[in-house]
């Protein structure tokens, strides 16, 4: 699709946008995207060859488990305890770190499934997992009772003193269950998201504490080597994904580049947009609609890092965050100082222009969800009237990024929809004051939104209200975008 640009966006040069002294440069346009089903098709033959590789991990150990005589050692009650003991451990143990490796940020598991699909499967896999353990540990307990003639508790403490890692392992069956517990949703609505990074942080640990008594005690392992071999490499397989990619790569990649705060603008009463300038900006490889983990090098947040889209088109000036106040490290952002190092781990995100398949696109953001849809107004490949955009807000007075949208859509010859006031009653997700239903109103303004493909960024509710609304006037599913800071 070849993109019909303006006179003024035809040179090299960009343009300034916005009053001096804070004007904002505006990126060149994407010239061509790839539209049609076609390529959606690669992107799930390539994601059953990855589920393809997971599965066969669960279904090679479980092979050798059965060829090791598993089923005809079972005579009684303490043999069947044993093999359900040593199943569940090999399964869990598997599945662990396939667990682990979702939230390795691997670039190649992110450009598949993006973050919240990668995110939402890591927290389907932690209740399985931990009742897998539980098994084990049950199992292994009422054998090893049953076979000394001892009640649970003496049992318990003769593994636990005597029995080679087990006190080790004892431990990370603790801190597995308190990482559990802290994703239940009720719980983890409690805890700010840094108290639950950092009790998030013992499931590495419950991992590493694991992993003796599996190669000391474990007789599906102790002793064999393909066994071995397989779980080694597993082992070092995932390790190595997640020293690089979560902690190694970023902080390679923010030093070489000097990642530096270049100043904070005040873009609302409760928003401010965060300038990161550095070497070769253009390096870092984000699109649109992506974001970073963004870690503040400073005494009480550098262990702290936040997820945040980019608000700006990718340029070789800077990458812009525009960050709302949500009363934990965000109220700290418009007191950032010049020159205080970032580290950007990143870019993540499947919400970009790659997924789209159609030539009409409708992009819709509330309240602090603008910053990707404005950015993927500055950079989607489109003629003039191929793309609308509508902006929920409170209040047109104090909505962050507006004049900006106004004047991109302006400039490329997109229609945008404002719709300020407070929420109607009970789903609706449009302004109150008009009786008609969500779906007619949605249809008002974009007819032909069921041949488009939609952009969604918001609160979680709201996103699904709009979700909702959209499928009721036929919007196909796999052309509906919402991607989700999901934690």
């Amino acid at each position: 699709m070849q993109l019909d640009r303006p006179e003024s966006q035809t040179g090299k040069a960009p343009l300034a946008l916005g009053p001096a002294p804070e004007k904002l440069l505006l990126a060149r346009p994407n010239s061509r995207v790839r539209l049609g089903v076609a390529k959606m098709q690669r992107i799930k033959r390539s994601q059953d060859l990855v589920e393809f590789f997971g599965y066969s991990t669960a279904l090679f150990l479980t092979v050798m488990f059965l060829l090791d005589g598993a089923v005809s050692q079972i005579v009684d009650v303490p043999t069947a305890l044993s093999a359900i003991s040593r199943l569940t451990a090999l399964v869990a143990t598997d599945l662990l770190l396939i667990h682990i490796l979702l939230v390795s940020r691997v670039p190649w598991i992110e450009r598949l499934y993006g973050h919240d699909r990668t995110t939402t499967a890591h927290k389907k896999l932690g209740k399985p997992i931990l009742y897998l353990v539980l098994a084990h540990f049950a199992a292994s307990l009422v054998q090893y009772a049953m076979l000394d003639g001892k009640n649970l508790w003496d049992t318990f403490l003769f593994l636990f003193f005597d029995v080679a890692d087990m006190w080790i392992a004892t431990i990370a069956l603790a801190l597995m269950i308190t990482v559990v517990i802290t994703s239940i949703n009720m719980a983890r609505k409690k805890l700010s998201y840094e108290a639950w990074y950092i009790v998030h942080l013992m499931s590495y640990g419950a991992v590493m504490l694991a992993i003796p008594h599996q190669f000391s005690t474990g007789s599906d392992i102790a002793g064999k080597p393909i066994q071995q071999a397989f779980w080694i490499a597993l082992y070092f397989f995932v390790a190595l994904n997640l020293v690089w990619y979560r902690i190694l790569s970023p902080v390679v990649k923010s030093l070489r580049h000097n990642l530096r705060v270049d100043r904070v603008v005040r873009e609302s009463s409760d928003t401010v947009s965060v300038y990161v300038s550095g070497k070769r900006i253009e390096e870092l490889g984000g699109k649109a609609g992506q974001f970073y983990l963004l870690r503040i090098m400073t005494a009480s947040q550098w262990f702290r890092p936040h997820p945040f889209s980019i608000s700006a088109a990718p340029n070789s000036r800077y990458v812009r965050f525009s960050i709302g106040n949500r009363g934990d490290d965000t109220s700290l952002m418009p007191y950032l100082r010049k020159g205080t190092r970032v580290i950007l781990e990143g870019p993540y995100g499947v919400f970009t222009e790659d997924r789209r398949s159609k030539p009409k696109v409708t992009l819709i953001a509330a309240g602090i969800g603008v910053p990707p849809i404005r950015a993927l107004a500055e950079s989607m490949a489109a003629k003039a009237g191929d793309i609308q955009v509508i902006y929920r807000t409170r209040t047109e007075d104090d909505a962050a990024l507006l004049e900006e949208l106004r004047t991109v859509c302006d400039i490329r010859g997109f229609r945008l929809h404002v719709l300020a006031g407070s929420r109607g009653e009970g789903a609706a997700w449009m302004p109150a004051g008009d009786a008609r239903p969500d779906h007619q109103r949605l249809l008002e303004l974009v007819p032909d939104v069921a041949g488009s493909d939609v952009f969604i960024c918001g609160p979680a509710a709201w996103t699904r209200a709009v979700e909702k609304t959209l499928r009721r006037v036929g919007t196909p599913a796999e052309n509906i975008h919402a991607e989700e800071f999901a934690w």
